[in-house]
């Protein structure tokens, strides 16, 4: 705890005997990626945590900024200080996406809302999770996600693309066009009945 290390035990080799000892920060990486069909999934950007000293969460998305980090390289100190995890225990809240350019600049790339909680291991035996949404969904609830309607791929789903991106944008085109459609329709069956009814009134038949 002094050091404040993880502590890993593992073989370095399927034939080793004895475990080896290695101490790592306790550095927490979260990357999001866009979910493409058909491409390569592209990088939107991440955000890594010191667990032992990160930056508070801010407490809605209007006020996340990259200020809740630090900045070494000009000295700019951090919006709050630091906390650690371990200690608080439980964090939730808003942190800010970053990337970092070619050039060494750091580039804001969205915001993450997360909820970060340590467990024993007889705690987390009590508060069971499953992955991701899956069952039991518990510790914490995660709601459906909540997507724009128009976040599908046009090519799966012709109805939503007509509703939501032709009729949306086209729509009293589309009924203008209907209209004149109709009205042209009776118009055309008016003109070809029309003779023989008018034939018919001039001899008299019914």
């Amino acid at each position: 705890p002094a050091e404040k290390m993880m502590v890993i035990n593992k073989k370095e080799h399927f034939y080793s005997l004895d475990k080896t000892e290695i101490r790592r920060p306790p550095v927490l990486q979260i990357q999001v990626w866009d979910n493409d069909l058909f491409s390569l999934d592209d990088y939107l950007g991440s955000v890594e945590f010191n667990l032992c000293n990160m930056p508070p969460p801010a407490k809605s998305a209007k006020k996340c900024c990259q200020e809740q980090f630090g900045d070494p390289t000009t000295g700019r100190e951090p919006k709050k200080e630091y906390v650690s995890l371990f200690e608080s225990k439980r964090l939730r809240g808003w942190w800010p996406m970053r990337d970092i350019a070619q050039d060494g600049e750091v580039l804001h790339s969205g915001k993450a809302e997360l909820e970060l909680e340590i467990l024993s291991v007889n705690e987390a035996e009590e508060k069971p999770a499953g992955e991701a949404r899956d069952d039991p969904n518990t510790n914490p609830v995660l709601d459906p996600p909540n997507r724009p309607e128009t976040s599908f791929l046009w090519f799966t789903s012709p109805w939503k693309t007509f509703k939501h991106i032709i009729w949306k944008h086209w729509k009293w085109y589309i009924i203008g066009a209907l209209v004149i459609i109709v009205v042209g329709l009776l118009v055309a069956l008016f003109i070809y009945a029309a003779p023989g009814y008018t034939v018919r009134k001039i001899w008299g038949f019914d």
